[in-house]
């Protein structure tokens, strides 16, 4: 990748435009999870060491390209400031005079947030006017929003081509670990994707089987390819009208020499509830009244196996449904094997996807993991081998 780090260039003096992702969950006005707000400090801090103006650029929800007041930026300036440690102006545009104004009037060592940058059609439909008029406030760009390189917006790629510019710390990071875990990896390379449907994860099924050497397929994508092999899954959530894709899926991975794990045994239960009452069944076994929920132990243990043997492994997915007790247990299991392996040095670990940091953080691993991704789409994206067209700006750029 040709993209510059944020040590390449000369900030002293400069406004730096820093595209972030700070899209945070809010109750009642309050913000439940900083995390990615606390992820963007390192790139601020080192904007304002080297001498640098940082004015950051976000989006806030699904404004559709309207001024919609419960999706300002404005309502989570405080914890901005609280968590950066940084004094934090706010400038009620992205673009404009109002936005020129407010960084001219900026003091030293302090920082400002523009209003949501979807409050403009021009951002989502990557307007190259719009693009120009972001890029007229200042002096160099800096992408720092991995999570949104995904999307063709003004503020993620039109930007990038008008500016000097520069992959931010957290980009840096993002990109750098699944290089490490899907480009050039330590093989035996192990991939472990969950989640309910085959058809959302068909591309990224397709890219894998040609790259790792091992792929786990849990949660509900299992129970569609043991239900294209043969095998009665009872109620199970699963998508009979895919199993030609199952099966051709499973042909180009033997093709591939990839060797793919499915369960073998299966927690189910005639109930989807907490504490359902349940039983752990061989996978031929399944009654025709109950729900797969989990991964059975005898499937863990292999699981377990195919982990300490591998050096690289990258997550998307849990095993079973582990919001609820007792059905955590398989996906719990398995993330004290891959902590375990990554503490010892043994392995080199990445993970991404809502779901997946959900289970991480549930099973309180969260610190235990080589790199954990705060994209969703984009890192979907990246794991099915799509080029990103934040990214690619950059090396372009």
């Amino acid at each position: 990748m040709a993209w510059k780090k944020l040590d390449a260039l000369n900030m002293d003096g400069k406004t730096v435009l820093v595209r972030v992702d700070i899209n945070v969950p809010l109750e009642d006005g309050r913000v439940t999870d900083a995390t990615r707000i606390e992820r963007i400090k390192p790139t601020v801090d080192a904007i304002l060491g080297g001498g640098g103006k940082p004015v950051l650029m976000a989006h806030f929800g699904r404004p559709k390209g309207k001024r919609v007041p419960e999706m300002s930026l404005d309502q989570i300036l405080g914890t901005v400031a609280d968590v950066l440690g940084v004094p934090v102006a706010f400038a009620e545009d992205c673009v404009g005079d109002t936005a020129a104004e407010a960084i001219a009037a900026l003091p030293a060592g302090s920082m400002l947030l523009l209003e949501n940058t979807r409050f403009h059609p021009g951002e989502e439909a990557n307007d190259p006017d719009f693009a120009a008029q972001l890029a007229a406030l200042g002096d160099i760009y800096v992408n720092d929003a991995f999570s949104a390189a995904h999307r063709t917006h003004a503020s993620t790629e039109g930007i990038a081509r008008l500016l000097p510019s520069a992959a931010g710390r957290l980009m840096q990071a993002e990109l750098s670990a699944l290089e490490a875990a899907l480009t050039d990896p330590k093989r035996p390379l192990l991939a472990v994707v969950g989640g309910a449907k085959v058809s959302t994860k068909l591309d990224l099924l397709g890219n894998l089987v040609r790259k790792v050497d091992t792929l786990v397929i849990g949660g509900g994508m299992a129970n569609t390819f043991l239900a294209a092999q043969g095998i009665d899954v009872g109620k199970s959530l699963a998508e009979h009208e895919m199993a030609e894709t199952a099966r051709d899926i499973l042909a180009r991975a033997d093709e591939a020499a990839c060797e793919i794990i499915l369960p073998v045994d299966v927690v189910c239960a005639r109930a989807f509830k907490e504490r359902a009452e349940s039983e752990t069944v061989d996978v031929t076994e399944c009654p025709n009244d109950t729900m797969i929920l989990d991964a059975g132990p005898k499937s863990v243990a292999r699981i377990r196996d195919a982990i300490e043997a591998s050096n690289t492994l990258i997550m998307n997915g849990p095993l079973g449904v582990f919001e609820l007790e007792p059905f955590h247990a398989g996906t719990f299991a398995m993330l004290d094997t891959i902590a375990a392996q990554t503490n010892a040095g043994q392995l080199v670990s990445v993970a991404g996807g809502g779901d997946t940091v959900a289970a991480i953080n549930a099973a309180e691993h969260g610190d235990d993991f080589t790199y954990i991704s705060t994209a969703g789409g984009a890192f979907l994206e990246w794991m099915e081998g799509k080029t990103l067209p934040g990214v690619a700006a950059l090396d372009q750029a």
